[in-house]
């Protein structure tokens, strides 16, 4: 019986969330030659964090084409870099770029852009009109990745 008033409360915690989230609007940055250089927040991301989003199957789905030094995590991708060692070889705001947009870098990407509404194709519903990634997880996803050293 308490199942039953605990899963509406969950559905509804998850349409709260995801309400939020479609209303955060996308806050301006600067690219650089190929970088971001600021953060998105204004704050620097938490590497814990960054770490959830890069394993998780429904947030960031990085390991459907990355690998990543996240042994737990079974069946990672090998269609783009391995993230070990990402902060060695790129800087903080070369991967926010690549997080925010990859194809400023390289047009014919395969990588969605994690935080950008324009130009997107075929988008699904419960997506439209919100980026993939809000602007503290893409920091923290960035704070992961510099972590990475070799």
């Amino acid at each position: 019986m308490r199942l039953r008033f605990i899963l509406p409360l969950a559905v509804v915690g998850a349409v709260w969330a995801v309400s939020a989230m479609a209303q955060e609007e996308l806050r301006p940055y600067v690219i650089v030659g190929d970088s971001i250089p600021d953060s998105l927040t204004g704050l620097s991301g938490d590497a814990e964090r960054g770490r959830a989003i890069v394993a998780s199957r429904t947030a960031g789905l990085c390991l459907l084409c990355h690998s990543a030094p996240i042994p737990e995590e079974r069946f990672q991708g090998n269609l783009a870099p391995n993230l070990a060692g990402a902060g060695s070889r790129w800087s903080e705001g070369q991967l926010r770029l690549r997080l925010v947009d990859a194809s400023r870098l390289n047009p014919n990407t395969i990588m969605p852009p994690y935080y950008r509404l324009d130009r997107l194709h075929r988008v699904a519903r419960g997506f439209e009109d919100k980026p993939i990634l809000s602007a503290g997880q893409i920091e923290d996803v960035v704070a992961y990745l510099v972590s990475l050293k070799e």
